[in-house]
């Protein structure tokens, strides 16, 4: 049997009387400027704490559920990137560690690992702003989500905000060099 934690799931309301719960209506491309617009500002939140400005939030339908940048050099962990820490607040928001029926809305194209992460995780959809050509892992790169024999299919779009977001990372690279 399930362990259901302090809660029994049948008291969830986003699953009460159904398997799961509904998935995500792509509402349109204002509807992800919205949620990539708040997702840049966090990307901004990451370049004014030196930190690779990328930004991130988790949905479902009108509800955020976790909102990140990167923490990688604050934390001092190779993990911290603005995906992961969104999806840990998602699940802890939900008390799910499957978040279907969610989409995540970041800045700059997933790692291999922050793609692995969406498709464990089970979302519906992931929406990126700008591409990245050296470790992107939805299509630049490699295409984790798109591997054969994965049991999850997992939406992938390029959406709003990409030359913003672009912005962004040259400004936080050429301060670098």
């Amino acid at each position: 049997m399930k362990n259901e934690g302090p809660w029994k799931e049948r008291d969830n309301p986003l699953r009460a009387g159904r398997e799961e719960p509904p998935r995500p209506q792509a509402g349109g491309k204002e509807r992800d400027r919205r949620w990539m617009a708040l997702a840049l500002r966090e990307a901004e939140r990451a370049l004014e704490e030196d930190e690779v400005p990328v930004g991130c939030v988790v949905v479902r339908g009108e509800n955020l559920l976790g909102k990140a940048h990167n923490q990688v050099e604050r934390l001092r962990d190779p993990t911290a990137h603005a995906e992961i820490l969104a999806l840990t607040q998602a699940a802890a928001a939900l008390d799910d560690p499957r978040l279907t029926g969610c989409e995540l809305f970041v800045t700059l194209e997933p790692c291999f690992m922050c793609a692995g992460a969406c498709v464990l995780a089970r979302l519906d959809r992931v929406v990126f702003a700008a591409r990245d050509p050296k470790f992107g892992g939805c299509g630049s790169l490699l295409d984790v989500p798109a591997t054969p024999g994965l049991n999850h299919v997992l939406q992938v779009e390029q959406g709003p905000l990409g030359e913003e977001a672009a912005t962004l990372l040259k400004a936080f690279f050429r301060g670098r060099r």
